[in-house]
């Protein structure tokens, strides 16, 4: 039976608590490229998380008969096999936005967050709770990518889900907008100052010298 305690941990914690991204520094490659719009952001999000959640599912089931020494192999099979999945599934039903994120759906199957549960957690846990723990990780990194999504994409061109939200100048406004903001480099600077900002809330998170 499914331990409701570790479940709540797993599915929460990497919310805030351990969050892959602001605490762990995982997946940040795809964070910087996916953000420039929100909607870009959310399917990133929604891609990442089904992955992490099946592939964990995948893995806990079979762990016990996966040798040690081809154990890398098995998860990255298992993986690609679901990104391929996913990449269809985008290609056939949102094809617009699957050529947006162009290969970085593709490039879900080096995610370190998706690899890094799977030989984690999931290689040592049952399958409940790896499919949560999957689910909790793919929401944490959808947190940050989402908080990014939305400052890049509305300071950057004034919109929201390329819907005007701040009437530009060019048409008539007061807005000027951030071109700065649709440059990848600006996407560190918003994920330092949400981990500073979550480091501040939760000093506990500061590495200790």
């Amino acid at each position: 039976m499914a331990d409701t305690k570790e479940i709540k941990r797993v599915l929460f914690g990497p919310l805030f608590d351990n969050n892959p991204i602001a605490l762990q520094i995982l997946g940040v490659c795809s964070a910087l490229a996916v953000t420039t719009k929100l909607e870009t952001a959310l399917v990133m999000t929604l891609a990442v998380t089904l992955v992490t959640a099946f592939s964990s599912f995948f893995i806990s089931l079979i762990r016990n008969h996966i040798p040690n020494s081809v154990r890398i192999i098995v998860q990255m099979v298992i993986i690609a096999s679901l990104v391929i999945v996913v990449d269809q599934i985008l290609r056939a039903y949102a094809y617009e936005i699957s050529k947006q994120l162009s290969v970085f759906v593709g490039l879900i199957i080096t995610n370190c967050i998706v690899m890094g549960r799977a030989e984690a957690y999931a290689m040592k846990s049952p399958p409940i709770e790896s499919f949560m723990d999957g689910i909790g990780n793919g929401l944490g990194y959808g947190v940050i990518l989402v908080l990014v999504g939305f400052v890049r994409e509305l300071i950057g061109s004034g919109k929201l889900f390329g819907v005007t939200v701040l009437e530009t100048v060019q048409n008539g406004g007061w807005y000027q907008p951030n071109g700065l903001f649709l440059l990848a480099p600006s996407a560190f600077f918003i994920i330092g100052l949400l981990i500073w900002g979550l480091r501040t809330l939760k000093p506990a998170q500061i590495e200790k010298e």
